[in-house]
């Protein structure tokens, strides 16, 4: 999966998320092109049994969601999270951080995470098994939130550190004071991204 963004000095803004999911998508590749196309449809159902089943009405859940949000009509922050089933978790963490917490950009993606997750092959289901949940928490939350969460009857991971914290996703962040223009940006450390001026 491949996240970025990009501000322009006018306040327009491109917030793009492309992925073939898992590992190498559907693993046919076209005769003379040399990419692989994508099987981004694998988790929905015509079941209609099945919690994502494609229906009239209903918007089945997938997890290529760029992000963009806005402040009195203006533009105020391009961003994204991948990780799969982490995007959507992520994405709330990123933005709140910056609203109720007033981080900049680099500072909400830099604070530590949680994850609510499964065990094995259940990561590619849109069906869980309640047994197979567990809520991963990242290096840097308090002790005393694992120990709350037992109390409470979550199975806990924790602390989640070094290259398992791939786990939490991986995200970028402009940020446009809709009044000066001004862009800020960031990019997180759990990966390879950048942030760039131009």
């Amino acid at each position: 999966t491949v996240y970025f963004c990009a501000v322009d000095g006018a306040g327009n803004a491109c917030s793009m998320i492309n992925s073939n999911f898992m590992g190498f998508g559907s693993g046919i590749v076209p005769s003379k092109c040399g990419f692989s196309l994508q099987n981004r449809g694998y988790g929905f159902s015509l079941d209609p049994s099945n919690p994502n089943c494609l229906a009239p009405k209903k918007r089945p859940y997938h997890t290529i969601i760029p992000g963009m949000a806005t402040k009195d009509g203006k533009l105020w922050a391009a961003f994204g999270v991948m990780g799969g089933y982490m995007q959507p978790q992520g994405h709330l963490q990123v933005i709140q951080n910056m609203i109720d917490f007033d981080m900049d950009p680099q500072e909400a993606l830099d604070a530590p995470r949680f994850c609510v997750a499964t065990d094995g092959d259940s990561k590619f289901s849109y069906t869980l098994d309640p047994s197979s949940v567990y809520v991963a928490l990242e290096e840097g939350i308090q002790p005393d939130v694992a120990k709350t969460l037992e109390v409470m009857g979550h199975k806990v991971r924790y602390p989640v550190q070094g290259h398992d914290r791939a786990l939490f996703g991986r995200g970028q962040i402009i940020r446009r004071d809709p009044e000066s223009g001004v862009l800020v940006a960031g990019s997180d450390g759990r990966a390879d991204g950048c942030a760039m001026a131009f």
